[in-house]
């Protein structure tokens, strides 16, 4: 008979040596095994199943070093020892048998194992009141099931690296982005600034301070999230190590403290989303004295259009936000206000400072402005400021489908106090055309669409 020491020592490395020749993600014996860079071992299998998704670098499953490419030298050695190390399980089984630990209560071998307590019993710990009404099962049968167990955790452990990988890496890349799009509002907000001049230095001094702080706050913020993206694929590491240790153990040993894996497993929790929204057009300014987006957020004012003054040939949506021009005259709104085929908008306005914004997609001429309250509806010439109408002329050519980038989009300022009517062009948030004149009574807007027009739509947005 061998001594104990000796046999303990000898199921000792046994055990050691068949965890070297199993493999780390499927836990069994390596098949056809090659080596990676780092030096850890795999099956062939398993290792390009798991690489399966990923271009470019592919990381080590234990050590997560990254490794150059797939092409991976087979390890014939640890092949020829792995099938040596196959031929004695029984041996190892006998040793094992020879050291099981016995119940500390009742001083008998432990066979069974409590599914709710998490614990190894032996046969009178069956009856006793702690676990009378508790699920038990075999040993044997528990190890099958809770490494079973630990191995759908390892799968899912995987996934969640490979998706914080990649979520990394989109942090980088969303980074770069901002700063590339801080950057380019820069280059717009110096370009517009020497158009203004001297007395519109205070704001681009203010307005880069507000970029270079937004741009810190979130660099921070993505920083922040970076080291916690980072701190919990090392705790997933760590936990995917000990899992896999376990995995590698006995069925005494790997039921052995089970429960505190279950629970950091359970717990885990993934570090929350920084959530970012650039402000909208933040270094965009007009050639006027004040921004262009300060406008529109300051006096955008909502629209529709007034059904009992449009021209007969005009067709009003039933939002009353659209205007189509019809080839075919008919009948209806015979009292419109003007012989043009125009129509005017129900709300006016003799006081403050208004903004409002028209789409225009199609063929033909058109024109937008504002009219005085008293504008004939049918005037003896040709609307204009002379008699009481000041309007924009364009010509347009675009596709008329929502989706085309084709389009033309207005923005019209008044200033009744100051005598101003501005028209913009917010697709470049270009400057076109300011008129001068003081206004005595309501002014209401105007909306004009030319003579033959081909599917030509204007849309107060």
């Amino acid at each position: 008979n061998r001594h104990p020491l000796c046999t303990m020592a000898f199921a000792a490395a046994l055990a050691k040596l068949q965890e070297e020749v199993s493999c780390p993600i499927c836990l069994d014996y390596l098949g056809d095994p090659v080596t990676t860079e780092c030096g850890h071992n795999f099956c062939s299998s398993c290792i390009h199943q798991h690489w399966g998704h990923l271009q470019g670098t592919f990381p080590c499953p234990v050590c997560l070093h990254h490794c150059p490419d797939r092409s991976l030298k087979r390890n014939t050695q640890l092949c020829h020892m792995t099938e040596i190390v196959q031929q004695i399980p029984r041996m190892r089984a006998k040793s094992q048998r020879q050291e099981e630990p016995l119940c500390q209560k009742h001083r008998e071998g432990l066979a069974l194992f409590c599914e709710k307590d998490l614990e190894l019993l032996c046969a009178q710990c069956r009856v006793s009141s702690d676990h009378g009404d508790h699920p038990l099962m075999p040993l044997e049968e528990a190890a099958a099931t809770h490494r079973r167990k630990l191995k759908s955790y390892i799968e899912s452990l995987s996934e969640q690296m490979k998706d914080t990988e990649n979520r990394s890496e989109r942090q980088v890349s969303k980074c770069l982005e901002v700063k590339e799009r801080i950057e380019n509002e820069k280059d717009e907000l110096y370009s517009e600034v020497q158009q203004l001049k001297s007395f519109l230095e205070k704001e681009q001094n203010a307005m880069l301070t507000s970029l270079l702080n937004e741009k810190t706050d979130v660099e921070e913020k993505l920083k922040e999230e970076k080291n916690q993206i980072s701190n919990y694929c090392t705790m997933l590491n760590s936990l995917l190590r000990d899992i896999i240790s376990k995995g590698l153990q006995t069925d005494m040993d790997l039921l052995t403290g089970i429960e505190s894996i279950h629970d950091e497993y359970d717990n885990l929790e993934p570090p929350a989303t920084y959530l970012y929204e650039l402000k909208e057009d933040t270094c965009s300014l007009p050639p006027h004295y004040l921004g262009l987006h300060k406008m529109i957020h300051t006096f955008q004012v909502d629209l529709t259009l007034d059904p009992e003054t449009a021209h007969p040939a005009l067709m009003i949506s039933r939002d009353r936000k659209s205007v189509t021009y019809s080839t075919a005259f008919g009948l209806h709104n015979l009292q419109g206000r003007t012989s043009y085929p125009a129509v005017l908008s129900s709300e006016g306005f003799d006081a403050g400072r208004h903004f409002w914004q028209v789409e225009v997609r199609g063929t033909g001429a058109w024109s937008l402005g504002v009219c005085k309250e008293s504008f004939p509806r049918n005037p003896p010439m040709p609307p204009s400021p002379r008699n009481g109408c000041w309007q924009f002329h364009l010509w347009a050519n675009t596709s008329v489908t929502s989706d085309s980038g084709n389009w033309e989009r207005i923005g019209i300022f008044l200033d009744f106090e100051l005598g101003e009517v501005s028209f913009y062009n917010l697709r470049n948030r270009s400057h076109l055309h300011t008129f001068s004149e003081r206004f005595t009574e309501k002014l209401i807007p105007y909306f004009c669409i030319g003579l033959f027009t081909k599917s030509l739509i204007m849309r107060i947005v």
